[in-house]
């Protein structure tokens, strides 16, 4: 069965929860979190939890952790914290807990970018993947680099990745 075939079957109400990890954002100003809630809402997907956190790895795998053990979410989005600066710590909260990468996001993600900001999309540390049949995906906080990586990316495919998790524990 193809990809297609797999997405026609694929489950439409995907639970989510949004988080921006920022050290100064604020929900006032959060125009990323503002802009997965609503792409995800106009897609017909729940929004069930939306947060903001530190740049902090302690709080990322905590609020992973626990979304994982005690929450109906399916999916987790994150944007923020994937660049190189010394306080980017997204990419190491996530990377430990990861059972499955999902490199192709990433590899993508940073390809698409290149079309739009040439060469710094290379500063990218996007990454994707499952923990506890959880799938995360986490992008860059700029608005231009979340409507990329959510309307290119996750939305065409949150739905059959969620199905395909669903299917292998049944």
């Amino acid at each position: 069965m193809g990809a297609e075939s797999h997405r026609k079957q694929a489950q439409r109400s995907v639970v989510c929860a949004v988080v921006t990890v920022s050290d100064t954002r604020s929900e006032n100003d959060d125009q990323s979190g503002a802009i997965i809630r609503q792409l995800l809402s106009d897609a017909g997907l729940t929004v069930a939890a939306y947060c903001i956190l530190k740049d902090e790895p302690d709080q990322i795998r905590a609020f992973l952790q626990e979304t994982a053990n005690a929450s109906q979410v399916q999916a987790v989005l994150l944007n923020g914290g994937t660049g190189i600066s010394r306080r980017d710590s997204t990419f190491e909260a996530m990377s430990g807990l990861l059972e499955k990468r999902l490199d192709g996001f990433g590899e993508l993600f940073r390809m698409l970018s290149w079309y739009e900001i040439g060469a710094a999309a290379m500063l990218s540390r996007a990454i994707a993947g499952v923990y506890r049949g959880l799938v995360i995906f986490a992008m860059p906080g700029s608005p231009n680099a979340v409507r990329l990586a959510m309307e290119k990316l996750i939305l065409p495919e949150l739905a059959h990745v969620v199905w395909e998790l669903r299917k292998q524990s049944a």
